[in-house]
């Protein structure tokens, strides 16, 4: 399949770590279901569960939503997953008004807009969907020493 997938992994701890791959997604996730991803987030987070997972005709596209859901909020992350983009929104405009309460300079704004509503601790796996437009990249999470398309 060309393209590539980013999955989301629940850990034990109830933290996610979200990853890209080339390859099959549940063959990745056995990976690091059994530990064999040295140097990861999830080797000493075991089990981990697939929450989510999407697949990207282009490459690019799939480095870019990456990058921005790992720089995102537990919050976040699971309304993405539950594919509730009205909180998405307004989880993302309540970090921008927070950040020009401080005094700085507020980000560049979601693509999406709504209204809150309330979130389960954790989401249940979900199948994934397609997706074929690019999304604006974000900040990432510092490197975990790992093949990024592992």
């Amino acid at each position: 399949m060309p393209g590539a997938s980013i999955y989301i992994l629940r850990c034990a701890d109830g933290g996610y770590y979200t990853g890209i791959t080339r390859r099959d997604v549940d063959e990745r996730v056995s990976e690091h279901a059994q530990g064999l991803v040295e140097g990861c987030y999830t080797v000493t987070r075991r089990p981990v569960v697939l929450a989510f997972r999407e697949h990207y005709e282009r490459i690019d596209e799939a480095i870019a939503a990456e990058r921005r859901i790992k720089g995102w909020s537990r919050a976040k992350k699971e309304a993405y997953m539950r594919g509730d983009f009205e909180l998405l929104s307004v989880l993302a405009r309540r970090r921008s008004k927070k950040r020009v309460e401080r005094g700085s300079s507020p980000p560049h704004p979601e693509p999406v807009e709504g209204r809150d509503v309330s979130s389960p601790p954790h989401p249940e796996p979900v199948e994934g969907r397609d997706v074929s437009s690019p999304f604006e990249t974000g900040p990432s999470d510092p490197p975990q020493g790992e093949d990024p398309l592992g």
